[in-house]
């Protein structure tokens, strides 16, 4: 009669779908020149060699952080935890080449450009300007990931499908 003391569960095969933040060359996680992304020491993904400055949102979701050095947001997805990282070592220049255009709290889509990065900065400071997309709880919520991309790709081109348990 009443449904106060069901509990409510998640529809399972929930799929978050999973764009390119730019651009450029696809490159898997493995290939990514920073051991700590590589050996997927902060879970799987991929990075974007970008063709291009703007720089948009991998997934629909909330940011959920800005990183004070701007080099860095967290986005959460249907409970995906999505890192994207600009840049290899950029945390040191302390957000110069980085401007962030979204805050915590807001709404993206792949379709909203999240940040414009000033790629001949980056090259000026012999950083490497791999934008790299990792799902940081990966190791508990991801059950496969369905690997589209390769190669050369489109901005907000579906790169990915990451079916969750």
């Amino acid at each position: 009669m009443f449904n106060f003391f069901k509990k409510k569960t998640e529809p399972k095969n929930k799929v978050v779908e999973i764009y390119a933040v730019a651009p450029g060359q696809f490159v898997p996680i493995d290939q990514v020149e920073d051991p700590v992304f590589s050996k997927k020491m902060m879970g799987d993904g991929f990075a974007i060699l970008p063709d291009s400055a703007a720089i948009y949102s991998p997934v629909t979701g909330k940011v959920v952080s800005v990183f004070p050095t701007q080099h860095a947001l967290g986005i959460e997805s249907d409970g995906l935890d999505v890192l994207l990282h600009m840049g290899i070592d950029t945390v040191e220049l302390n957000g110069e080449p980085f401007d962030i255009s979204v805050q915590e709290n807001q709404s993206v889509t792949s379709s909203t450009q999240v940040a414009t990065v000033d790629l001949v900065a980056l090259d000026n400071a012999g950083k490497n300007n791999a934008m790299i997309v990792v799902f940081t709880n990966s190791d508990t919520v991801v059950d496969h990931i369905e690997w589209i991309a390769d190669g050369q790709v489109q901005a907000n081109a579906l790169v990915a499908k990451v079916h969750l348990k």
